[in-house]
């Protein structure tokens, strides 16, 4: 354990007046005792008053620091989940708006933020303070002192509390000043509301930048329904609920973070992927692993407590470092068959684990220490009696005398309670059993069924009786009694096994770091079976990844787990030859599904798993923006227009040459000659850049820059007519097939509206309204015959360039292919050329 020497009392900065403030306007802060069960301790927290409910299971306590005057910008950030003791360090540097830091804190899904008080100070608070503060709303926000984010007190808790095999962490941060003391605050907050300390060498500490995964902003996330589903937060239709079928807990935090951050290194993602194509052809392996993965506990919470060392020593604490080695046994107990299990692989990731797990001498060590204090037979299981018995004599007979002489008592004060009981039933004559639970301890049990009594009422021995459908239970005076002495044996019972269990924890302590290997290898091996078990119940294929984004037959995850069946499915293809696609078409023709089909394939294949297609490729992205939806935001006071020039505002600060952008409507908030010009200029911006990008708009003025840039191309939406035998009226089919060209339809919100209640008469006459307008602003327009050229020229350079990169063809496919696209080059020049001759007949 570690002292700091600071006191714990004046951790929090306190706000004057504080209590007389009130929560108007900008977010004030009070102390507000509260009692939090997140590993059974009490918290005192400042917090804002719009911050007066946590989010619902949250178990993540976040430091933030930002740097000031010259190294404003620089971001150090420091979590721990409640539930896994991992220490995660992060420093980077960020833009104005803070969307690394925003991205960051809403993957962790955070309990709690921590902040200096200098940034919340009245009149002096800082723009990341405010940022913060504003996106989450429903987070508690603690003010800590200054003087406690501080770099040397941080390195020091590191040093004292790091495990040694994860020691390089030290390397890394050590000259990275604002993550160090964003670690200081942290763990000396956790200190003082934890009242517990953690033992030395027992944490497990990484440092992650932010260029190890994908980005994706907590807009795009909500927007592709990536964890929560839009419409019901309780709904299982979102990309983590098809993809979810871990049986650990582990697996399941594991899963969700990486589909918030995907990976960037292709050789990881192709492990994975080796490895979930091995589980899906080895039948004997997959159902070997997933039959003993389900029996495992959550090994991070179990590691979390096993390192805490509690301040004051209670009943409560004694009882739950019980449960805890009993439950560490039974974890213990599973590792060689874990072993047994992967013996049989043959792909690099499972081995690697394989190997990573033959370690017995410290896995066998720890089991066998374990043994010689706890009983062979003690095992963890499910039900209050069951547990508590285990508890009660889980350490062996002759380590203690005391405990032995304590157990003894405990053993003679249930079968007096037994012996009371029998003597009840025969005094009564009824068939009364005996019951037991946590609240109320053993009591009696008897059903109604057969049973007579006299005058229809219980003996009056009988007390605080309940009545549940077909049965009474209650209690007699004697019979609380000796459940008092119950209790009063088990309190001396747990308190001297407890002294025993320090002694084996503080040994198991030093070899503490094999435990953070069984958790890595067991939420990973859990995340890869759940990924293949999705596979399994949908059509999936492995994904390629080459520098194009080609999909033959992509269909939406989440629309095909919610139809229960295939969705129709559509051809993508985007290069750096073709790297900007228009998407034009009808409302409700199905753009916006199959934009984020796109985009969820992408990140399904970027976490290492099949995706729904019959054949895929992908070019990694390192960043994926979406800007889907029209919803004006009455929180902040934002119209549909200004949230859509905010999230655009945002896509141009951080886009990069290998982002991924989804674009839905653009510029349909303000006037359509605004809303044109707008796209215009933004699709100007993107097109300079190699980012890959999905355009969908109701604009078909936007069509033109397909012939005015040889890397936009324009897509539709097919839709088919048929008129009504009965009526003659026309109705329009949706065949939510995408094909090549621009959209035909005009007029489809007209048409939209046909099929509403609104009268005729309205229709036709915007019908004719529109007609006229659109024969005094529509002009034919041709594209010149040199830009034809230039088209035809570079999509031929692009497209070699490509086939020298990724081709892998035998050298007489190769050739063919070559053919084709000669054949292609010149049909596009013989287009140019038949242009020409119109032109000057038309001259």
């Amino acid at each position: 354990s570690f002292r700091s020497g600071i006191s714990n009392t004046s951790i929090i900065a306190s706000t004057p007046d504080s209590s007389s403030r009130s929560c108007e306007g900008t977010p004030r802060f009070r102390m507000t005792p509260g009692f939090v069960s997140h590993t059974d301790f009490s918290v005192f927290a400042v917090t804002s008053c719009s911050s007066a409910t946590t989010t619902s299971g949250a178990s993540v306590i976040v430091a933030v620091v930002e740097g000031r005057g010259l190294a404003r910008g620089e971001i150090g950030m420091a979590s721990l989940n409640l539930k896994c003791p991992e220490l995660v360090l992060s420093q980077f540097a960020d833009t104005g708006t803070y969307a690394k830091v925003i991205t960051k804190v809403h993957i962790l899904v955070p309990l709690e933020i921590l902040m200096p008080d200098t940034a919340s100070e009245k009149g002096k608070r800082t723009k990341l303070f405010n940022l913060i503060t504003e996106n989450f709303p429903g987070v508690a926000f603690t003010a800590i002192q200054r003087k406690y984010f501080n770099e040397r007190k941080g390195l020091e808790y590191i040093q004292q509390l790091c495990a040694p095999e994860f020691g390089t962490v030290l390397m890394e941060v050590q000259a990275k000043y604002y993550c160090l003391a964003a670690a200081a605050a942290l763990l000396k907050y956790l200190e003082f509301i934890q009242n517990s300390v953690y033992a030395a060498k027992s944490l497990k500490v990484i440092f992650k930048g932010s260029e190890q995964t994908a980005m994706i902003d907590s807009a795009s996330a909500t927007n592709l329904e990536l964890v929560t589903n839009s419409r019901d937060h309780r709904s299982e239709h979102t990309l983590l609920g098809v993809l979810n079928h871990t049986k650990t807990p582990g697996g399941a935090r594991r899963l969700r973070s990486n589909i918030l951050e995907p990976l960037v290194d292709i050789e990881t993602i192709s492990i994975r992927l080796d490895t979930i194509q091995e589980l899906q052809q080895n039948e004997e392996l997959f159902f070997g692993l997933k039959n003993v993965i389900g029996h495992f506990l959550d090994i991070d919470q179990l590691l979390s407590v096993l390192v805490q060392i509690p301040k004051q020593e209670t009943v409560q604490a004694a009882e739950a470092k019980i449960s805890h080695v009993i439950q560490l046994k039974h974890i213990l107990d599973l590792v060689p068959r874990l072993r047994m299990v992967l013996k049989s692989c043959s792909t690099a990731l499972l081995k690697a684990y394989s190997m990573s797990l033959e370690d017995n001498r410290l896995f066998d060590m720890i089991l066998e220490q374990i043994k010689t204090v706890i009983n062979d037979d003690t095992t963890y299981l499910k039900g209050s009696l069951n547990m508590r018995t285990q508890k009660c004599y889980a350490v062996r007979p002759n380590i203690s005398e005391f405990l032995d002489i304590a157990r003894r008592a405990y053993t003679e004060i249930v079968d007096d309670i037994a012996g009371i009981l029998n003597q009840m039933g025969e005094k009564y004559g009824l068939p009364m059993r005996t019951s037991f639970s946590t609240a109320r301890g053993f009591f009696i049990q008897m059903k109604l069924e057969g049973v007579f009594l006299a005058d229809g009422k219980l003996p009056a021995e009988f007390i605080k009786v309940t009545k549940h459908k077909n049965n009474y239970g209650f209690t007699t005076v004697d019979l609380m009694k000796m459940n008092d002495r119950c209790d009063e044996a088990l309190k001396e019972i747990f308190h001297m096994s407890y002294v025993v269990i320090c002694q084996l924890l503080s040994t198991i302590h030093r070899h503490i770091h094999c435990l953070y290997k069984l958790s890595d290898a067991v939420s990973m091996l859990d995340m890869l079976l759940s990924l293949a078990n999705a596979c399994t119940l949908s059509d999936y294929v492995r994904p390629e990844f080459t520098d194009t984004l080609a999909i033959k037959q992509g269909r939406h995850p989440i629309l095909e787990r919610i139809a229960g069946q295939q969705p129709v499915a559509n051809n993508s293809y985007i290069s750096e030859g073709s790297n900007f696609v228009i998407i034009t078409g009808p409302n409700m023709s199905g753009k916006s599904t199959y934009l984020k089909q796109v985009a969820l394939c992408q990140i399904m294949a970027q976490i290492g798993s099949f995706v729904p297609a019959e054949y895929a490729s992908f070019r990694v992205a390192d960043q994926i923006f979406t800007r889907i939806g029209v919803d004006d935001d009455f929180e902040t006071n934002s119209s549909t227009f200004m949230l859509e020039m905010k999230e655009i505002s945002y896509i141009i600060h951080n886009v990069s040459d290998r982002s991924l952008i989804i674009i839905d409507e653009l510029g349909r908030g303000t006037s359509a000659e605004e809303g044109i010009g707008i796209c215009h200029s933004v699709c100007e911006f993107i097109l300079s850049l190699k980012a890959f990008t999905l355009f969908a708009t109701h604009f078909l003025e936007l069509c033109q820059l397909e012939s005015l840039y040889p890397n936009v191309e324009n897509q539709h939406m097919e839709v088919q007519h048929t008129r009504s035998g009965d009526t003659g009226a026309e109705n329009v089919v949706y065949t939510y097939l995408l094909s090549r060209g621009r959209s035909e339809e005009r007029h489809y919100g007209l048409r939209a509206a046909e099929m509403t209640a609104l009268p005729s008469t309205i229709v036709q006459e915007a019908k004719t309204f529109a007609s006229k307008i659109s024969q005094q602003l529509l002009a034919k327009h041709h594209s010149d015959p040199e830009t034809l050229v230039q088209r035809a020229v570079y999509h031929l350079a692009t497209r070699l360039l490509q086939t020298a990169r990724n081709s892998r063809l035998d050298p007489d496919s190769l050739r063919m292919y070559l053919k084709g696209l000669r054949k292609q080059y010149e049909a596009e020049l013989q287009a140019a050329e038949q242009l020409v001759s119109v032109d000057s007949e038309e001259e």
